[in-house]
């Protein structure tokens, strides 16, 4: 799809979505710098934020559960607690970012029935998981908190996005205002507003927005200069696992009845982000008859990653073949007839 008609569905998008209520969760931690770009990115969308995470980097803790307790030395991360803090807790500037000291899926659980009902008076409409910093993708998901707390908003019925990132650095959210031109913010700011414009498209269609027992897995690829703008990704419907001669087919897309792996999808040239569609219960592929509902919320923004590449290709061909027949005929004055 071309930058601008991606440009034109979102800006329209925006104004239909707004005010929608969210829970923002993740694993790496309440103080991390890209769930902040995260909180602010929504925030700037018009949707009605609160923030619930880890009060550490809990990272590669599934769907761990504890009772949260009392936060341990040397408090919470990036010094944003001190030692013995209470259990759960929120900025003082900002009481809709709150600490959970317990694991992603304690996080997620507290924001949903504590949390939403005392900012939003009601449940979320939506729950958003990361970015976290780093990709999780195929047997990953098994291992990611940030999945973890995904599932957990499902099983719960609530719809949900578990978001992941190629590039990334486990750095405090003041580091977006001290150190702008890094990596690690400017990567923040870009998978932070693409998340928006996936969540932006998922909340303009009618409900349920996700099929019930599922929620998606989103991958965003490495962030470098080919890839360094909103406008140079594009989504890719996927899926988690590799199939096998016994797999069902997959929903039938882009000519073919079996998705790509997302890990196959993110390492491709071309700015691809994976987008699967994952059961609550087991963490693998849903069916195809779900993946046919995503297809079908999602298709103004999806795109054939093959397809695109080989438009890049045919693209790169016809500027080889051009300039061989300038250097052809205007160096060795030949006539060229193609």
């Amino acid at each position: 799809m071309p930058p601008l008609a991606r440009s034109l569905i979102f800006a329209s998008l925006a104004s239909i979505v707004a005010s929608q209520k969210i829970l923002l969760t993740n694993d790496d931690g309440w103080a991390v710098a890209i769930i902040r770009a995260q909180e602010n990115a929504l925030n700037d969308a018009g949707y009605d934020v609160v923030l619930s995470c880890p009060a550490i980097n809990k990272s590669g803790t599934g769907s761990s559960t504890a009772t949260p307790t009392p936060v341990p030395s040397p408090g919470c991360e990036f010094s944003t607690c001190p030692t013995a803090s209470p259990a759960t807790g929120f900025n003082a500037t900002n009481p809709r970012e709150n600490y959970v000291n317990a694991f992603p899926v304690d996080s997620a659980r507290f924001g949903i029935q504590t949390l939403s009902p005392k900012f939003f008076g009601s449940p979320p409409d939506f729950v958003v998981s990361g970015p976290n910093v780093g990709s999780n993708v195929g047997s990953t998901v098994l291992i990611s908190g940030t999945v973890g707390a995904a599932i957990e908003a499902a099983l719960e019925g609530f719809p949900a996005i578990a978001f992941s990132s190629a590039t990334g650095s486990q750095v405090s959210y003041t580091t977006l205002d001290s150190d702008p031109t890094s990596t690690s913010t400017r990567s923040a700011l870009v998978y932070s507003q693409l998340a928006v414009n996936l969540v932006d498209q998922i909340l303009s269609t009618a409900k349920p927005f996700l099929p019930a027992g599922t929620l998606l897995n989103v991958n965003f690829p490495s962030f470098f200069n080919a890839c360094s703008s909103v406008d140079d990704f594009s989504f890719v419907l996927t899926r988690i696992n590799s199939a096998n001669s016994s797999t069902p087919p997959d929903v039938a897309t882009c000519g073919t009845t079996r998705l790509p792996t997302e890990s196959s999808v993110i390492a491709r040239s071309g700015c691809f982000i994976s987008v699967s569609v994952m059961l609550s219960s087991n963490k693998g592929d849903a069916n195809s008859t779900m993946q046919g509902v995503v297809l079908g919320k999602l298709a103004p923004i999806l795109t054939c990653s093959k397809r695109r590449y080989l438009l890049k290709l045919d693209n790169l061909v016809v500027l080889v073949a051009t300039l061989l027949r300038y250097i052809l005929e205007k160096v060795f004055s030949l006539d060229v007839d193609w």
